[in-house]
């Protein structure tokens, strides 16, 4: 694995190939963290199982803080992908929000080692060395304001939803540390919800 100071920008894939070859990198990755531990996760043997050369995933992922961001933000990306085909129906914006955020802590907590590779690695990744990690912070919250019918957001709106994600990262973590049942998560993502998110325009008054 590069040492720190060699550890280079990321490559993006450009072509059908390269990105089919991100994915299949990507795939296999999160096949490997809902196996294993992180620290167990060998770069070489993702290479393999990928069918790349260990420097074509260097490439991609100078690190495997790198690659697990990434395996993150594709999962938010598919998150967002499924909430399009999904109607919202008569939902205010707070429980379309809370909806959105059990069925993603539901989806994540259904492999618990693998998310703790993306939270152990999202938790502990810089935005200036590993860029995708202020992504999943962009995505996550466009995932939310979408649900929550909101076009234009104003400064509190975000700082709202900001607050309920950092606390729904952290009651996550703490299902996952067997400190929390799910039940008491979703119990206590209810009561954030509620409390935080009741002035966004489209609740009922």
């Amino acid at each position: 694995m590069p040492r720190l100071a060699e550890v280079r920008d990321a490559a993006e894939p450009s072509s059908a190939e390269q990105r089919a070859r991100h994915s299949r990198i990507l795939r296999v990755a999160a096949q490997l963290g809902a196996e294993k531990e992180l620290e167990r996760v060998q770069m070489q043997e993702v290479a393999k199982r990928a069918g790349v050369a260990l420097g074509t995933l260097y490439r991609y992922f100078p690190s495997k803080t790198h690659l697990f961001v990434a395996v993150m933000l594709d999962r938010i990306d598919r998150l967002d992908a499924q909430a399009e085909k999904r109607p919202r129906g008569s939902l205010s914006p707070c429980d379309a929000v809370y909806e959105t955020l059990v069925r993603a802590g539901r989806a994540l907590l259904r492999a618990p080692l693998l998310a703790n590779a993306m939270l152990q690695s999202a938790g502990t990744s810089n935005a200036a060395t590993v860029p995708d990690s202020a992504k999943i912070d962009q995505h996550f919250q466009q995932l939310l304001l979408d649900a929550a019918g909101i076009d234009e957001p104003t400064t509190r709106d975000a700082t709202v939803l900001r607050l309920v994600v950092a606390l729904w990262f952290g009651l996550l973590q703490s299902a996952l540390n067997n400190r929390t049942s799910i039940p008491e998560v979703e119990s206590d993502l209810r009561v954030a919800c509620d409390r935080l998110l009741g002035d966004l325009p489209g609740n009922p008054r």
